[in-house]
């Protein structure tokens, strides 16, 4: 009997627009390739009615809290239905860009200079900018899509991208800002994807440049040539099973000004719009929008 799949999307964190997006591209693309799929908002609509109402698998296209963090991962588990992408750990762990970086960091990996901020915690700029430096990059520790993020060039900014990064999260990190150019790596089933190259017309990859800009520029392929896209490729598989993803996600890699590597942090469940950056991998690879969704369906456990 053919599987009946649930997509859900939506959902209630910052990033509930993406989602709605990406949910509603996954699900037209499942039903291109002939799979019984139906899309559902998780807003409004109880997890634990899945198996009720006949759902066997899920495909989560649910991004940041509440989708990405392990939660959602937990209830299906509990309910014995297969989803697509990575276990509770794996979830939770890479929800919390802290503490992926420390795993990391225990590994040898390679990660930029960061200082962690609690919301109660009292502020010393001097400490923190001679520790990560100027230019900064101020992000709440466990949202995505650039969520809350600022790039701060003077002193004097630094309150206010707090604040803003404050009003998301009660941990915050800041982390010195790479100049070199930034990559993205998809991996599916562990096959990695090719790279590609962003180039943000403005300046840095903000959620403005990720999903509402049309300036923003991507190339795959990336411009790497054989042996450092081997090596890119090493490094976010490295990274990926470091903090035991499964399934698919995309691993985001940032260079220096001397052209060395540094991993930002992992996607469990990457976006899927127009601008979204697995599906460029993957054409370049050879495969259709469609064929993508159904092989990342074909690996939920």
């Amino acid at each position: 009997m053919m599987s009946k799949v649930a997509v859900l999307f939506g959902g209630t964190s910052a990033e509930r627009e993406v989602s709605l997006k990406s949910g509603n591209a996954v699900l037209q693309g499942l039903k291109e390739g002939g799979i019984d799929a139906h899309g559902i908002d998780t807003k409004n609509y109880p997890l634990t009615q899945l198996k009720a109402d006949g759902f066997d698998k899920v495909f989560i296209a649910l991004h940041g809290r509440g989708g990405e963090d392990g939660i959602t991962q937990a209830v299906l588990e509990y309910l014995g239905i297969a989803y697509t992408g990575s276990d509770v750990l794996s979830s939770a762990l890479t929800m919390d860009k802290l503490k992926t970086k420390l795993v990391w960091q225990s590994l040898g990996l390679p990660v930029t200079n960061y200082v962690f901020l609690t919301k109660s915690q009292p502020i010393d700029k001097k400490t923190i900018i001679d520790k990560v430096g100027l230019p900064l990059i101020v992000k709440p520790s466990h949202e995505g899509s650039s969520v809350g993020m600022s790039k701060v060039s003077l002193e004097s900014e630094l309150q206010s991208a707090l604040d803003e990064a404050f009003k998301f999260d009660d941990t915050v990190l800041l982390e010195t800002c790479l100049t070199g150019p930034e990559y993205t790596v998809g991996i599916v089933g562990g096959e990695v994807l090719p790279s590609i190259r962003i180039k943000p017309a403005a300046t840095f990859y903000d959620y403005e440049a990720k999903y509402l800009s049309n300036d923003t520029q991507y190339f795959c392929p990336s411009g790497l040539d054989a042996k450092q896209e081997a090596e890119m490729a090493k490094l976010a598989l490295d990274a990926y099973n470091a903090v035991g993803c499964s399934g698919w996600g995309r691993v985001d890699i940032m260079m220096d000004s001397a052209g060395k590597s540094y991993l930002l942090e992992v996607n469990t469940a990457p976006g899927m719009t127009d601008h979204s950056l697995v599906p460029m991998a993957a054409k370049q690879r050879g495969w259709s929008f469609s064929q993508l969704v159904c092989k990342i369906l074909s690996l939920a456990d």
